[in-house]
């Protein structure tokens, strides 16, 4: 842990709790219409697609030549891969079809945007490898799926809600059951996709459960390539990519803990230069995602929206890539109207986006909190123990200052151009707390819900990553509840707050609402833990609030 903190989010985490005191292969299975099954190592990575639009999607995978042509390596000779999209596993009926390049240049990955295709479409697709020493080589077969057409009236959508995965801290389970929901439109993952740490850095009370290739702290591009390549063979995110396109955007540790514009919390300054580190990790981020950077007269970014007929607009928030740097919690600098969270390109983007949609709902990637969260007073007869440990303030701590609370200033531009502008029907979907939360966002935090509201956020829990019980090494479900119960308390607005759980959630979207069902697992550190139903709460269409529902939308 560093001298100020390992993790301002954890630091949040950890606040809140003293309120109550070796790669997997995957099966070489040639699907029906394959010419013949590749052989184990060739796509060893799998199959994806993402962003999918109502004419396009992008298909991605990576080419394994030899035992030696490991990510990062740059072992393998240059070779050429087609790639194929049908409207049928048999590929009968091709619609899209032709021969990429790739080399060490990229890393031996494959990234390819298909276009000409119809809207809400399923689709199969496959690569071949048809030069160099894995010639003849056929991938798996993918399963993707077109955005409806931008004037279509859609009944409903439905979206897997991810974030938070770290490798070390337990086993992926949740993508398997994510998998197993129906009729998935896609899957948008807010971040921390991957962690940057050494081996057990940050895993909390269950250790090391498995370890992380590189062993030490990911810091250059060969680095960041084989920490992408590990996570990309564990078998259940490999068949949620194979099945479902992904719709991302990075956090912090796809770089570096509580990333910022200039540096990292976790980047010391005898570790080269932050530019380069960043430049790598941007570089092997848009290599292994199958992603679609947005361009504009700024230039490429990660930043982006899509439209899902008349139904939706998503819009992914980058919120490391311009922020300024964080301040102390209790900086009178927070408010400082000169710091930036997006930065002046993005805020008009996303101000001018949201004030321009002619969709019913406006949907945000939004991968830190936005919601307003006073951490309440401590009870010394029940967290003295603690506060003493942590040096908590005992009047309690306003903000997290890693999140929106700690750019106050841009949050209010964000939220006055909602307000001033009309938009209703603004949903932040958040990940990165390790936590679960649906709020109503006042417009007047002091006068809630006198002044009324102009947006909600629902927040999703992590896949894996270390939370309050971890974190304290306390029962699970101890802790939690009183402690949600504690920030309800202090901060009305906060209509569900639960600290103990990991798993995922599905955002189903209709025109009358919008609802996040979250699932949460039984024991992250069993590779085959079973998962169970957890809560609901839907945003009623013009009402700008949340409620809690008895069921899950399907």
């Amino acid at each position: 842990m560093s001298t100020r903190h390992e993790s301002t989010r954890r630091t949040f985490l950890r606040t809140g709790a003293v309120v109550t005191g070796a790669a997997l292969t995957l099966p070489a299975v040639a699907e029906s219409g394959s010419a013949q099954a590749a052989p184990r190592n060739v796509f060893a990575h799998g199959v994806a697609s993402g962003d999918p639009l109502p004419d396009a999607v992008i298909l991605w995978t990576r080419i394994t030549q030899s035992p030696a042509s490991t990510p990062g390596s740059g072992v393998g000779q240059p070779c050429s891969v087609r790639w194929e999209i049908a409207r049928d596993a048999g590929f009968g009926a091709i619609v899209g079809s032709g021969v990429e390049q790739t080399s060490a240049e990229k890393d031996f990955t494959v990234k390819v945007d298909a276009t000409g295709l119809s809207p809400r479409t399923t689709y199969h697709y496959r690569f071949t490898v048809t030069s160099g020493p894995a010639a003849g080589a056929v991938s798996p077969v993918g399963h993707t799926r077109t955005a409806p057409a931008t004037g279509a009236d859609v009944a409903r959508l439905r979206f897997g809600v991810v974030s938070c995965a770290n490798w070390e801290a337990g086993y992926f389970s949740a993508y398997r059951h994510l998998n197993n929901q129906p009729d998935l439109d896609a899957v948008v993952h807010l971040g921390d996709y991957y962690y940057e740490y050494q081996t057990g850095r940050y895993t909390g009370k269950t250790g090391a459960v498995r370890i992380h290739d590189p062993r030490h702290e990911i810091r250059t591009l060969r680095d960041y390539r084989t920490r992408h390549g590990q996570y990309k063979t564990d078998p259940d995110l490999t068949a949620l990519h194979r099945s479902t396109p992904f719709i991302c955007i990075w956090d912090d540790h796809e770089s570096s803990n509580d990333s910022w514009r200039d540096g990292a919390e976790n980047h010391q300054p005898g570790e080269g230069s932050w530019i380069v580190r960043r430049s790598a990790a941007l570089r092997a981020y848009s290599e292994w995602m199958p992603i679609r950077p947005g361009v504009d007269p700024q230039g490429r970014h990660l930043y982006r929206r899509l439209r899902f007929g008349k139904l939706l607009e998503l819009s992914m928030l980058d919120l490391r890539s311009y922020r300024d740097l964080q301040v102390d919690a209790v900086s009178s600098r927070i408010d400082d109207p000169a710091r930036t969270m997006m930065g002046r390109a993005q805020m008009s983007w996303l101000t001018n986006g949201l004030a321009s949609s002619e969709t019913r709902w406006r949907i945000v990637g939004n991968p830190v909190m936005i919601t307003p969260v006073l951490i309440p007073p401590l009870d010394p007869q029940t967290t003295g123990a603690v506060t003493e440990l942590l040096g908590v303030p005992r009047e309690g701590i306003p903000y997290n200052a890693d999140q929106w609370d700690g750019y106050a200033a841009d949050r209010r531009r964000l939220l006055d151009s909602i307000t001033s502008n009309g938009v209703d029907n603004v949903v932040f979907i958040t990940g990165d707390i390790h936590s679960s939360w649906a709020c109503d966002i006042p417009v007047d935090v002091a006068n809630y819900p006198g002044a009324g509201t102009v947006a909600t956020e629902l927040v999703g829990t992590s896949v894996t990553s270390t939370n309050i019980d971890e974190m304290f090494n306390v029962p699970e479900n101890t802790a939690g509840p009183t402690i949600a119960a504690a920030f309800g308390a202090a901060n009305h607005h906060i209509r569900y707050c639960e600290l103990d759980s990991h798993g995922y959630s599905v955002l189903t979207v209709t025109p009358s609402a919008t609802q996040m069902d979250w699932y949460f697992l039984n024991d992250k550190t069993n590779p085959r833990s079973g998962q169970y139903y957890a809560k609901s709460f839907r945003v009623r269409s013009g009402t700008q609030r949340v409620q809690p529902v008895g069921r899950p939308a399907v």
